[in-house]
């Protein structure tokens, strides 16, 4: 615990209201969605740069940890205070300061709801692309320091592709700014990008220059559903190469499915074994083009049905289905473990037949849904906690996937980060050397390592 006089101290800085000490209050901060958790010493609501600076300032002073925290939906333990001190929650810092329509930028705080944010700025005329599927609660920050991708990213790219600049509150104290408003800028080191996808082990977050888009004229939503998996996944294959560039390209397998089919506009047949959901963006007589396009080459590998949504409000039916995939899935099991794997486009087929075989090995369902445009596949490895002999199987079966994912040119994340969950694992992927290159960029930004310790990392957490 905190002394009592830092805690006196913080309070002063934030003001009154501001600072959480009694436990029952901190445990609300202890955990994210993953199931891991720790308590907090102190829970703390910073309203500015200069209250988060202060903080830090003391933090250095008093070597206590500080782990930054947006909506707490981040599902790799990233926000999880594994080492106590201080959780310091940006959700005051929750203004957009402004939307420039001449400029195609956005300016806002970490706080701020990415939804929210995205309603803004179509009212502009404008449009945020990314689009995770917590994209109602999360917050711009947390997507900012995790690297959230989301549905559209096969034609419009991830969070990391529209941050410009960031104001950053380093670990010893000091406020700095990195990039630029414009959409070129070669000038030093990339610090912006480096910060991006850092989950707050490099500084906190205090303000975010966005790259903003036209808004496509038109959006047509094609379903197209499938009797075997193989089949599914050899249409993702088909459609990327013809050139029709979907927007969106999500697959459901058949568990997946069965989670969500009543928030469907339209039956899910039981012979169906996996769902394409397919969005096609831009002018109007393009998209008609290419839709019909696709429709072809669905048809030509097997689908049936193949849905095209009825209107707008339809279309939106089949994305909200979509988005409610991941808390659905606790209908199969209390509990889970949420992967965000990645392969090689071409290697989708294979990753999916390997997940059906550590289900049937490991004697637990898992589910396989998400990016099948840009083959970062969400693996879902249901379990019940309760029972020991499911939790074992659930670390075995990550420990397979992981596995075979590397097997195939994989990668252990593809947009959810490592915090504390795949810090174990990151020596599947990056040598010896790269790790310590790493901490050696964690040192110079942190040399008391206070600032979310104990993650991404092997052996820390």
């Amino acid at each position: 615990m905190l002394p009592s006089d830092i805690i006196t101290r913080i309070g002063a800085i934030v003001g009154p209201g501001q600072v959480l000490s009694a436990p029952e209050d901190r445990w609300t901060y202890a955990f994210d969605a993953t199931d891991l958790e720790h308590l907090p010493d102190l829970v703390v609501f910073p309203g500015s740069a200069a209250e988060v600076a202060a903080i830090v300032r003391l933090a250095n002073e008093h070597r206590f940890p500080v782990v930054p925290r947006g909506a707490g939906s981040g599902r790799a333990g990233g926000a999880v205070p594994v080492e106590g001190g201080v959780v310091l929650v940006l959700t005051r810092l929750n203004r957009i300061l402004e939307i420039n329509p001449r400029d195609f930028v956005a300016v806002v705080e970490p706080g701020v709801i990415t939804g929210e944010l995205k309603r803004a700025v179509a009212a502009q005329g404008l449009y945020y692309p990314p689009d995770p599927g917590s994209s109602e609660f999360c917050t711009i920050g947390g997507n900012v320091a995790t690297g959230a991708g989301g549905a559209v990213a096969v034609q419009y790219g991830v969070t990391r592709d529209y941050v410009l600049g960031l104001e950053v509150v380093l670990p010893t104290g000091e406020i700095i700014h990195t990039g630029t408003r414009t959409m070129k800028s070669v000038v030093g080191y990339d610090l912006t990008h480096l910060l991006v996808g850092s989950e707050g082990t490099l500084g906190v977050i205090t303000k975010i220059i966005l790259r903003l888009v036209p808004p496509p004229a038109a959006r047509q939503t094609l379903a197209a559903g499938f009797r075997s998996l193989a089949a599914a996944t050899q249409a993702v294959g088909e459609l990327l190469r013809s050139g029709v560039a979907p927007a969106s390209l999500e697959f459901l397998d058949a568990a997946t499915l069965s989670c969500v089919a009543e928030l469907l506009p339209f039956p899910v047949p039981v012979e169906v074994s996996a769902f394409l959901f397919v969005a096609l963006e831009g002018h109007p007589q393009d998209v008609a083009q290419r839709a019909a396009a696709s429709r072809e080459i669905l048809t030509a590998a097997g689908a049936a049905p193949l849905v095209l949504p009825a209107g707008e409000a339809e279309a939106e039916e089949v994305w909200r289905a979509r988005k409610a995939v991941s808390p659905a899935t606790r209908k199969l099991r209390p509990h889970k473990i949420a992967e965000d794997v990645a392969v090689p486009l071409g290697a989708i087929p294979d990753l999916v037949a390997a997940v059906q075989e550590i289900s049937r090995a490991r004697g637990l369902p898992i589910l396989c849904f998400g990016h099948a445009g840009d083959g970062n596949i969400h693996v879902n490895i249901m379990f019940d906690a309760r029972v020991e002999a499911e939790r074992c199987a659930a670390r075995q079966a990550v420990e397979d996937l992981l596995a075979a994912v590397r097997r195939l040119a994989g990668t252990l994340s593809g947009e959810h980060g490592i915090g504390l969950l795949k810090a174990p694992f990151l020596r599947l992927e990056l040598s010896e050397a790269v790790i310590a290159l790493q901490r050696r960029l964690k040192q110079a930004f942190d040399p008391l390592n206070i600032m979310n310790p104990g993650k991404i990392f092997p052996g820390e957490g």
